[in-house]
């Protein structure tokens, strides 16, 4: 038996290293079974440990605990969650200012999963070479909102190499992953990172304007600073997974000292009456964006 790491997963094979080589494993169907929860069984950065066949590839015959994952519930009708990478130290997701535009709601759904994941998260605002005045204002107002709640929010240009010293610090010595739509330039700051990978990088579509999808699995990379990054295929949405809407608010840092002056336990901070977190936001000190953020993720984990 040999212990080793899941650098790749396509679905079928998963390549794993044991340090001294990277072996072709296949994943016995008991696994999928018992895990009719997620999507996937395994993900890149699991641990495993697995036999070898005469054929030199190997069969996974058990998945360590995780320390950490990051899930988001699975989209286009499929059932289950899927866990998007394992153990890692710190969650970036990158959006890009314009080329596909930012989605606020996408990056507020991801900060809400690694508080409840217990993830340290950090925000890539990519192609600030593309950002008009208008732009910068706003990039402005929006670092000051994540900022004050702890969040390190970062502004960059993978084609310029704008501002990738903070990032490359950030990375060094760790294992990192980067998260977000396709498009937003999740490869190329990778590539300006470490040039020596030159990984495949997409087109803008230009009739939609939204990222294609050029990385189409997640894979493990070491960078020659140190450390590793998972990069992974863009997504259009993030879906909460295992998240009540009665605890919703215990993921937003901004509501959790009002919380506690709420009239009642079971409140739902959107109509009831001596509502401490709808007094904060009366008086200024929830930002709006940030409120309304809240407000959908509330609203969609009520449907479900």
């Amino acid at each position: 038996m040999i212990k080793g790491t899941v650098i790749q997963s396509t679905g079928s094979w998963y390549q794993v290293n044991t340090g001294e080589e990277t072996i072709a494993c296949r994943l016995p169907g008991k696994f999928r079974l018992e895990e009719k929860d997620v999507t996937n069984p395994i993900a890149v950065g699991d641990d495993v440990i697995i036999s070898m066949n005469e054929d030199e590839t190997g069969r996974i015959e058990e998945i360590l605990p995780r320390e950490n994952y990051v899930p988001r519930s699975a989209t286009h009708g499929k059932r289950g969650d899927q866990i998007l990478v394992a153990n890692i130290d710190r969650a970036f997701v990158v959006q890009s200012i314009r080329k596909p535009k930012l989605k606020e709601g996408f990056t507020d759904r991801f900060l809400v999963t690694c508080e409840a994941y217990e993830i340290e998260p950090c925000i890539i605002i990519n192609k600030a070479d593309l950002a008009t005045q208008n732009d910068l204002a706003f990039l402005e107002e929006l670092k000051e909102r994540y900022e004050v709640l702890g969040y390190k929010i970062l502004i960059t240009s993978a084609e310029k190499r704008h501002d990738l010293k903070e990032l490359e610090d950030l990375l060094k010595d760790q294992t990192s992953v980067f998260i977000g739509p396709s498009g937003v330039g999740k490869t190329s700051l990778i590539n300006a990172i470490d040039p020596e990978y030159n990984l495949k990088v997409g087109e803008i579509s230009s009739y939609s304007n939204k990222g294609k999808h050029t990385t189409t699995f997640a894979r493990l990379i070491p960078l020659s600073a140190g450390g590793y990054i998972v990069d992974t295929p863009g997504i259009r949405e993030f879906g909460l997974v295992n998240i009540e809407p009665w605890e919703l608010s215990l993921f937003f840092p901004e509501m959790l000292e009002p919380r506690t002056r709420c009239k009642f336990n079971n409140c739902t901070h959107v109509h009831e009456p001596g509502c401490g977190v709808i007094d904060a936001f009366e008086q200024g000190q929830i930002d709006p964006g940030r409120y309304n953020s809240y407000l959908n993720m509330l609203e969609s984990l009520q449907d479900e």
